[in-house]
């Protein structure tokens, strides 16, 4: 759905997103007293136990090899980030999900970071066996890669803290004569595009979008002016808006998408990483993730394989 190169937390809180309000829940619950890298020190993974039969659904190969190549991109929390500068150590939903699935299926799972734009082609290639970035399910994706889901997020929009008059985006035509600030290579970017016809078409003056490669690019640019609103994932937003130096508010949501692990399209290793999923799911440790990033909001009953983009 998102995410751009890797970035400090000590760089992202002077340009925390802020939330307060919207279309959705008014004040999601944050977590560990606000902060991101209090809530990186929580241990929730490491209990976890090996599934043999879960773990009989992977390839052969797979099972004796015991690695498998991950692509993941970070960002702002609470998807993927790095906590700690001087430890390389990324942390987050995304990371936790990886790890947990990983013991459940009895391998060692190995990070790479990637940029967002680059790992689902990454896919295709070999380069990775599967991909982490908070890639939501869409049906252009769809066409290419194989999802296996593992949250519920989607898309919002944020303002500048200061700017109390914006009223919530409910669709394209709120944004009419705008500047929106997104992440390159996201689903953000890709709708926007594709409905700039909406304002003209109405007689209405155009909105424009400007796409950075960085997350800290994209909220200095709001913090200076330079563009109206941000458009980013919910959860980023409303996380963000937790920290005490957020200097933004959380304006709306946007639309749900469904968010899962990318994997090259038939890929054999979906039906064994579904059954890590569900297997979190019946023993409590996903919702002990989702609680201990403040995302319970994004719980998904049961993961699925590739389902459909959601209307």
């Amino acid at each position: 759905m998102r995410r751009t190169p890797a970035l400090t937390v000590a760089a992202l809180l002077p340009l925390a997103l802020a939330t307060a309000c919207g279309s959705g829940p008014a004040n999601a619950p944050s977590p560990a007293g606000s902060s991101a890298v209090a809530a990186a020190s929580q241990d929730v993974v490491s209990a976890v136990a090996k599934s043999d039969a879960v773990a009989a659904l992977l390839p052969e190969e797979v099972r004796k090899a015991g690695t498998l190549r991950l692509g993941g991109s970070s960002g702002t929390p609470p998807s993927a980030f790095y906590p700690d500068p001087a430890v390389k150590k990324a942390a987050g939903i995304d990371v936790d999900f990886t790890d947990a699935v990983a013991k459940v299926l009895g391998i060692r799972i190995q990070r790479e970071e990637a940029a967002f734009e680059t790992i689902l082609p990454a896919l295709d290639s070999g380069k990775f066996d599967l991909g982490t970035g908070n890639f939501g399910v869409t049906t252009a994706r769809l066409k290419t890669i194989d999802f296996v889901t593992y949250i519920n997020d989607g898309q919002g929009f944020a303002v500048k803290k200061d700017d109390t008059a914006r009223q919530p985006v409910k669709t394209v035509d709120d944004l009419c004569g705008l500047t929106i600030g997104t992440g390159v290579g996201t689903t953000f970017e890709t709708t926007l595009n594709a409905k700039k016809n909406v304002c003209t078409d109405a007689g209405k003056k155009a909105y424009e979008v400007r796409a950075y490669s960085d997350s800290g690019a994209t909220l200095t640019s709001l913090q200076q002016g330079k563009v109206d609103l941000v458009m980013s994932t919910i959860n980023g937003l409303r996380h963000q808006a937790a920290q005490p130096a957020s200097g933004t508010r959380f304006l709306s949501e946007f639309r749900r998408l469904d968010v899962g692990f990318a994997f090259r399209k038939g890929s054999a290793l979906t039906p064994a990483f579904q059954g890590a999923v569900n297997q979190l799911i019946q023993d409590g440790t996903y919702a002990k993730i989702l609680a201990k990033w403040g995302t319970q909001e994004s719980a998904i009953p049961k993961s699925e394989i590739s389902p459909p983009e959601r209307p």
